[in-house]
């Protein structure tokens, strides 16, 4: 009797848990949860594999942030090779101007959608920072400003700060699920006597922290100009506005003062009517600024675009 009174008794009692062992657990718990909205916001991914990375790596969230990179990458790739077949007609322009250089970029997508997305912009950004420092290591010629061009594959071993470009599309392929293609790029410097306009159209308000001298759109240009040593005129509006004009009216070649405007159908920059002076040719609204335009770039996203564009020059 007196056993089963002892067992019941047991039975009956609360069980002892070590003092503060709730509140402990509640801490880990709280302190994991922070880590996984911290990396979940700092890589994109989803919380399903920001919490598997961290379990991976007892909360290491470096080592988490890494291996989530490396799947990514591995996923992106063969993302992109079941995905390689589908149209990238949306996108988006970059233009990145610092100092005496400028960079036109154009990297694609299957949506506007995902044009807009954060992720997109930062890896057109890249590209054009990316292809900036590429210009800038460019052994300095005799000419007396210098242009080059860049396209397709050409991009792939282009290193960003932290890794490839080609490992940097795999990522945004894998983050956003879209066939994407690093297009083309060009870059124009020029010397100090020198300047460049440039301009974008139907620009987006960028949401990531970008480069002041940032700018995405749907079309770009880049205009290099030499002004007269005793021009006056304010060289940024006046590069703007030539700039809107590349883009609007659409010129193939530069042409000279000397030609004449042949009407509508005109192609020659310095002949065709100035897009916000349609009374005046170009080459007449320049003459009075005493400013030279010498060479453009322009970029309109996703027009057929000349194989002659891949190389430097």
């Amino acid at each position: 009797m007196m056993a089963l009174l002892s067992v019941v008794l047991r039975l009956k009692l609360p069980s002892r848990q070590p003092a503060g062992l709730f509140h402990t657990c509640t801490r880990l718990l709280a302190a994991d949860k922070e880590l996984l909205v911290k990396l979940r916001k700092k890589t994109g991914y989803s919380f399903i594999n920001c919490k598997k990375a961290l379990e991976k790596f007892s909360n290491d969230v470096k080592q988490a942030e890494t291996w989530l990179n490396e799947q990514a990458q591995k996923e992106g790739w063969s993302k992109a090779s079941k995905l390689q077949g589908r149209k990238t007609a949306e996108g988006l322009i970059g233009l990145l101007h610092e100092g005496n250089t400028a960079v036109l970029v154009e990297v694609n997508c299957e949506t506007d959608f995902v044009a807009r997305n954060v992720k997109f912009q930062q890896l057109v950004q890249q590209v054009a920072v990316s292809t900036l420092k590429h210009s800038q290591s460019i052994e300095k010629s005799q000419s007396p400003y210098m242009k080059g061009f860049l396209a397709g594959a050409e991009f792939l071993h282009m290193k960003t700060e932290d890794s490839l470009l080609k490992d940097l599309l795999a990522v945004t392929i894998a983050k956003l699920g879209e066939n994407m293609t690093m297009k083309r790029a060009a870059w124009v410097t020029v010397p100090s006597n020198m300047f460049i306009g440039s301009y974008v159209h139907g620009s987006l308000p960028a949401e990531l922290p970008s480069l002041a001298n940032m700018a995405f759109g749907k079309y770009g240009a880049v205009v290099i100009c030499e002004p007269d040593v005793n021009c006056n005129s304010n060289l940024s509006e006046l590069g703007r506005r030539l700039g809107q004009h590349v883009v609007g009216m659409s010129p193939s070649a530069l042409g000279s003062l000397e030609d004449e405007n042949t009407g509508e159908t005109e192609t020659r920059m310095l002949a065709q009517s100035f897009l916000l002076e349609p009374s005046l040719t170009v080459g007449q609204y320049l003459l009075p600024h005493q400013v030279q335009v010498l060479d453009f770039v322009r970029f309109a996203c996703g027009e057929e675009t000349q194989s002659t564009e891949s190389n430097n020059s």
